[in-house]
């Protein structure tokens, strides 16, 4: 099979013919259709993340149908989406506390997983989410992770009403439509002179959008830092009111500098999100049909995958990039 394969560190990805994965008991063997392209692909390919197996396939917003499965669960022909949590071990304090984003024997499609840069797949059967047979496969793709994460860490959120978001890209922009469609007000902050980003925020409906260095006219409620840019925490607690809460939505983020404690006091909060659960998974996906959410995606052929991570690393889309994998 074609597969786009990094081979160690700091290399770029090479279209590699591997053999086809041999589903063991429990997994199911996808044919992948397409696989959007992450924030977090990019710290796997730049080797930011720890302990990274190469050769690696990065990849894990993909969606596929199930042409073997080994155990009930899934039947042949079935429309799966295959995202970041790929294995727990089900036995552990943070399995048992319905915490399995926290398992510490769990393992990532894209990073300790093979992912989907590639034709075909081997997963865990119970990690993968049910799709609609008649969606878009592109449009699906990016809210396998930008739009669960996402999801994730506005639950964190509580009932804020107004929400400053932080790097206005792939899950920005599924965010933005959920917060809408809940009523509530969103606030898009790009890097500095990023019109383009801001325009695509204004179109959404956003309530301001602007330079990360600058602020709204009001104190927000919350703020969900997407960008992988630790000045922007300090930045981010100067926007929040007194007991607001500022949300890291990111795998990895550069070294946040100090800051005077003044502007955490306040019972201000600082969390962070940490991968996700199969619960956050269903129910999300729930809430993108009820919100009729709609993905801006530049597609981008399998063999383009080095292409499509070094547009995302310069700003350069508006919107999630999506591999289109299969050829027929």
């Amino acid at each position: 099979m074609r597969a786009m394969v990094q081979e160690g560190p700091g290399q770029p990805l090479t279209l590699s013919d591997i053999p086809v994965p041999e589903p063991a008991p429990g997994q199911a063997l996808i044919k992948v259709d397409t696989c959007a392209v992450c924030r977090t692909d990019l710290h796997v390919v730049d080797g930011e993340l720890p302990a990274i197996p190469y050769p690696v396939i990065p990849g894990h917003q993909v969606v596929g149908n199930v042409l073997r499965a080994t155990a009930e669960g899934l039947t042949v022909g079935e429309r799966v989406g295959v995202p970041w949590l790929g294995y727990t071990c089900g036995h552990c304090q943070y399995c048992e506390q319905e915490q399995e984003n926290l398992c510490d024997s769990a393992r990532f499609t894209g990073y300790t997983l093979p992912g989907g840069y590639a034709e075909y797949l081997a997963v865990d059967q119970r990690y993968c989410l049910p799709l609609s047979p008649v969606a878009d496969s592109a449009a699906i793709a990016p809210l396998l992770c930008g739009g669960l994460i996402g999801y994730r860490a506005l639950r964190m959120t509580a009932a804020a009403q107004h929400v400053g978001l932080y790097g206005f890209g792939a899950a920005a922009h599924i965010l933005a439509q959920v917060l809408t469609h809940q009523g509530r007000h969103f606030y898009a902050f790009t890097r500095p002179g990023d019109v383009a980003a801001q325009r695509f925020a204004d179109q959404l409906g956003a309530r301001w959008a602007g330079d990360s260095d600058a602020r709204p006219d009001r104190l927000l409620d919350a703020a969900i830092i997407f960008a992988p840019v630790g000045p922007l925490v300090p930045a981010a607690l100067r926007a929040v009111r007194k007991g607001g809460v500022v949300v890291c939505g990111g795998i990895h983020m550069s070294d946040i500098p100090s800051f005077p404690y003044e502007i955490l006091w306040g019972e201000r909060q600082v969390r962070s999100v940490a991968n996700l659960t199969r619960r956050d998974g269903l129910e999300f996906l729930k809430i993108a049909a009820a919100a009729q959410i709609r993905t801006q995606t530049r597609l981008f052929a399998l063999e383009q995958a080095n292409e499509a991570l070094a547009q995302l690393r310069g700003g350069e889309l508006t919107g999630s990039a999506v591999l289109q994998v299969a050829q027929d």
